[in-house]
């Protein structure tokens, strides 16, 4: 009877939460075929353990996502299970919501997950011991190129900052009005970053201050300056967020641009669409190799009833199996996210098949960890994604954009 009285409660929250009758709720992002292939995921759960059924319910971008989960974890009616963009993981930890995942059923000792995109190896610093996100869809970012531009100019994907400069000079042709762009990224943290790494700097330092770079964080920002205003091998960028990237994923698809840096979970969706080769490759190095980690974590927010939690627990254990994780990387392009995954997709020629795909997993050599730090995502957000936007929009200088940043991390409580 106490069973059957928790499952009861759980479907009625599940309804209160957007969920189907008699469904646990699991929050998600994202549409297209990364959707497609987390909803068939979902589906083989429900098959395989109708006992603890899920009901996925839609709730917009990762940043739409959090601003629904915090408002429900303040009314006490959070999803059970749900998955969160990673530079967040360590505000929610500190600030007590998420429950701790090992133990549950199904997480106990050793998932053999990737290192580089787990808990304890995409961050650094004074990470916790126990356990409260496991990886779902990670990424880092990568450059695509249109392979009928690198015949045209004899060209292999360039592999430092220099080079980039003279594959972006050389690919741009035309007018203005129907001009070929040599090179688009989007004016965003992740890939500015990536770029910081690559110039050799870090985001904080020892002690655990936010120097965003130094000397190395401004001139990887007055590096895409250089690309828009004076080379002018850059388009400059719309939108915001991701519809800045999708505007991009369109420029390239058109023709429009001949290199891009974007999420390797675009891998399917561009190489089904283009209608030349699409060639992927590691980003150009300066000082060294770098590149962050993106995408998200699978979650429990705290407060769920057990049988909730016990559905929620068996899910991401299904998740993390290297079958299952295997299944949604080879649908998307995100990266397995378990060590026996990546080795059976090797056994198996699938890289030599999809060299694309590879591309991310050898990157994985050099991610630089996020922080963990407690004001990640809020610096991330409030202070350092618009100053980057202003620098490259409105021709801010990129010294004192990220030294005003530096001063309002400082000047906070």
């Amino acid at each position: 009877m106490r069973r059957r009285s928790l499952l009861t409660a759980a479907a009625a929250s599940a309804l209160a939460c957007g969920g189907e009758p008699g469904g646990v709720p699991l929050w998600f992002s994202y549409g297209g075929k990364n959707r497609e292939a987390l909803l068939a995921l979902v589906a083989a759960f429900n098959a395989e353990q109708p006992e603890h059924r899920l009901s996925p319910v839609y709730q917009g971008d990762y940043f739409e996502l959090l601003a629904k989960l915090r408002t429900s974890l303040h009314a006490g009616r959070a999803p059970a299970v749900t998955h969160v963009v990673a530079e967040v993981m360590p505000y929610l930890v500190e600030a007590g919501v998420l429950e701790p995942l090992d133990g549950l059923a199904g997480l106990e000792g050793d998932l053999g997950l990737a290192l580089p995109l787990s808990q304890q190896g995409c961050f650094a610093g004074p990470v916790p011991p126990r356990l409260y996100g496991v990886p779902f869809n990670r990424s880092t970012p990568i450059a695509y190129l249109n392979g009928s531009v690198m015949k045209e100019l004899g060209r292999e994907p360039p592999a430092t900052w220099d080079e980039l400069r003279e594959f972006a000079s050389a690919a741009t042709t035309g007018d203005e009005a129907s001009r070929r762009w040599g090179f688009s990224v989007p004016i965003d943290w992740w890939f500015w970053v990536a770029m910081l790494g690559q110039a050799g700097g870090n985001l904080v330092d020892a002690s655990g201050r936010f120097t965003l770079g130094g000397e190395a964080g401004v001139r990887a920002l007055a590096l895409m300056q250089e690309l828009v205003y004076e080379r002018r091998v850059m388009r400059p960028p719309t939108g915001r967020d991701y519809n800045a990237w999708q505007v991009q994923n369109a420029d390239f698809l058109a023709g429009r641009v001949a290199m891009i840096w974007t999420s390797t979970a675009f891998v399917r969706y561009l190489e089904d669409n283009a209608k030349f080769p699409v060639v992927c490759a590691p980003l150009p190095r300066q000082e060294r190799a770098a590149v962050p980690t993106g995408g998200t974590m699978f979650v429990m927010p705290k407060g769920s009833p057990p049988a909730w939690q016990e559905a929620a627990a068996r899910f991401i254990a299904f998740m993390a199996r290297p079958d299952r994780s295997n299944e949604f990387a080879t649908k998307t392009g995100y990266i397995p996210v378990t060590r026996a995954g990546v080795a059976s997709l090797s056994a198996a020629g699938y890289y030599d098949k999809k060299p694309n795909d590879r591309v991310a997993v050898d990157q994985l050599g050099s991610v630089m960890p996020w922080p963990w730090h407690k004001e990640l995502f809020r610096v991330q957000r409030e202070v350092v994604q618009a100053r980057l936007e202003s620098a490259v929009l409105e021709r801010q200088s990129a010294r004192e954009a990220l030294e005003g940043a530096r001063a309002t991390i400082e000047a906070s409580p």
